[in-house]
C-alpha cells in the first residue's frame, strides 16, 4: 500500500514526544559551534529550480568550515571537478540542508537554511593557509539546525574497524568509471589516482 498523505504517515508513527519534539534551535549554541570547529567532513544537500536534488562531500582539516556568528559560517569550495552541480543549485535555489559528522562519534549535527556564493576578499583570506585557497566560499545562513540522535551509525558500525573493506575487495574508480562509460583509456590503478588527486588535497 502506497502511503499518499502526511495523515497516513502519522497514522502510522504519530508524533515526535520529549527532546525530540523541541531539540531544533534557530542558531548555533556553543556545543554546536564546538561540533563544527571539529569536524573534517560535511554532507550538503541542494535542490534546482526544478526541484532536482544533490548531496556533495565537502572535506577538510577539522575546522575548515568557519563560524562567522551564532547564525552564519562560511564554507570554502574546494578545488574540484567544475562540474559545479551545488553552486549551481545554490544559485537558482539558495538553499541548503547540511549533515556533519565526527569520526568516532556517533551523533550528527544537522544544519538547515539559505546560502550564497561568494567572492569576498575577506571571507576567502580566512582560507589563505590552505593548499589550494579558494576561488569562491558559501555563505550559509543557519535557519534551523539539531542534534540527531545516534542509532543509524550504531546500527552501521560505521567507525568500526571490523566491517572496514580491504581496499583490494572493491573495485577501483578507475575500474568502475571503465565499465559505466566503456571509453577507450586505460582503466586508472588506486595508486595512480591518489597520486592524480594529491595536487588538489
Amino acid at each position: 500500500m502506497k502511503v499518499n498523505s502526511v495523515s497516513q504517515l502519522r497514522e502510522i508513527y504519530g508524533f515526535p514526544s520529549g527532546r525530540a519534539k523541541v531539540k531544533s534551535l534557530k542558531a548555533l549554541d556553543p556545543h554546536a559551534i564546538n561540533y563544527i570547529s571539529k569536524s573534517p567532513f560535511m554532507m550538503m544537500a541542494t535542490m534546482s529550480i526544478e526541484g532536482a536534488m544533490d548531496n556533495s562531500p565537502r572535506g577538510g582539516a577539522p575546522g575548515f568550515i568557519k563560524v562567522l556568528d551564532d547564525t552564519h559560517i562560511v564554507i570554502p569550495d574546494a578545488k574540484g571537478n567544475r562540474r559545479l552541480d551545488s553552486l549551481v543549485n545554490i544559485v537558482e535555489t539558495a538553499r541548503v540542508g547540511l549533515f556533519f559528522m565526527l569520526p568516532g562519534i556517533d551523533e550528527t549535527l544537522r544544519v538547515n537554511g539559505s546560502a550564497y556564493i561568494s567572492t569576498s576578499a575577506d571571507l576567502l583570506e580566512m582560507f589563505n593557509e590552505e593548499k589550494n585557497p579558494p576561488q569562491t566560499c558559501l555563505v550559509v545562513e543557519i535557519e534551523e539546525i539539531f542534534l540527531h540522535c545516534a542509532k543509524a551509525l550504531m546500527r552501521s558500525k560505521l567507525w568500526s574497524r571490523d566491517i572496514q573493506l580491504a581496499r583490494d575487495e572493491f573495485p577501483t574508480m578507475g575500474r568502475m568509471l571503465k565499465d559505466q562509460l566503456q571509453g577507450p583509456e586505460e582503466v586508472e590503478t588506486h595508486e595512480e589516482m591518489v597520486k592524480r588527486y594529491e595536487k588538489d588535497l
